[in-house]
């Protein structure tokens, strides 16, 4: 193989930033690394000619999406403000579709999982999208199984990213598993990002994603939470804490932070595991008992269900990294 063909896909009102992560990772990798089989990016759209961005800026077609053939080392179809109008594009997903069948790889950063799903490459798989979008992902497309926590996930071949700048996240994942991680790691202090965020890796830190909430109440007890995670967080006692019956803490939780007050509690007990796995060396039953799990298996069982991987490995993939 000469070269590996990188093909984005773009529409009308598609996210700038979701090209240009890719595009600018994989010729920095050129520039870098001078690898033996370096990337040829292209650039397409429908008509091969300008796909102007949601930010209004133009971008030229390097070809037509429409006259493009195989076959592609890797396909990546861009998110942005028009997914839904690119995905109701029978003639564009069609394309999509017949691309996906000549490529190696297949990929979506964003809200670009909807023309994968709309041409039925996420049938029966599990994929991510912007954590914004998710909710109108499933609701559309029930045959995919929509994860919207990890910052990309990979199924079989065909990836997809969460939204934005998980498209470096996700391109250093490509140039990582097609040169080795040295080369990786140099693509990404030269873009002075994150070196480098597991796929696994939630979208947003539960204490960090959304403003406090507006109730005095929950605000409260979402901050008992997040400094007691080893303390009684049953619904009875932080109803009781609360001096509100169990039935409208869990109205008020609802209401305010869209989950019930179990699901919120394990959500932020799987958060201050995560945070002990990263930054201490604590054996697993300590990081367990301080994060509010009690056992190891239970931790394992909730860090499973929440990121896709085991806590062990968790800490082993952060560790690999070089310091932030």
């Amino acid at each position: 193989m000469g070269e590996r063909l990188m093909v984005v896909v773009g529409y009308e009102s598609a996210e700038l930033l979701d090209i240009a992560c890719v595009t600018t990772s994989l010729a920095m990798a050129n520039g870098i690394g001078d690898p033996a089989v370096p990337y040829r990016v292209s650039v397409v759209g429908p008509g091969g000619g300008p796909i102007v961005c949601g930010s209004g800026l133009s971008l030229q077609s390097q070809q037509s999406l429409e006259r493009l053939v195989g076959p592609l080392d890797t396909l990546i179809v861009s998110g942005g403000a028009g997914f839904e109008r690119a995905a109701d594009d029978l003639r564009l997903v069609g394309h999509v579709r017949r691309l996906a069948g000549e490529s190696r790889r297949v990929a979506s950063v964003c809200t670009g999982a909807g023309v994968l799903a709309a041409a039925g490459l996420l049938d029966g798989r599990r994929a991510t999208t912007h954590w914004r979008f998710a909710d109108r992902l499933a609701a559309r497309y029930p045959d995919v199984r929509v994860d919207p926590a990890p910052i990309y996930i990979r199924d079989g071949n065909v990836y997809t990213a969460a939204g934005v700048t998980s498209a470096l996240d996700l391109t250093l994942a490509f140039i990582e598993e097609d040169h080795g991680p040295e080369l990786a790691r140099q693509v990404a202090r030269d873009l002075v990002t994150y070196l480098q965020r597991p796929g696994t890796q939630a979208q947003m830190s539960l204490f960090t994603a959304a403003p406090p909430p507006r109730n005095a109440l929950v605000r409260e007890l979402v901050d008992h939470i997040a400094a007691h995670p080893d303390h009684d967080l049953s619904t009875a006692a932080l109803a009781d804490r609360a001096g509100v019956t169990p039935r409208h803490l869990t109205r008020l939780f609802t209401e305010h932070l869209g989950q019930p007050p179990g699901r919120f509690v394990r959500q932020a007990r799987t958060e201050a595991a995560a945070h002990l796995l990263e930054s201490t060396t604590l054996p697993m039953t300590s990081v367990a008992a301080r994060s509010g799990f009690g056992t190891a298996e239970s931790l394992r069982q909730a860090f499973t269900g929440r990121y896709g991987t085991s806590p062990a490995r968790y800490r082993e993939t952060r560790r690999r990294q070089p310091p932030r």
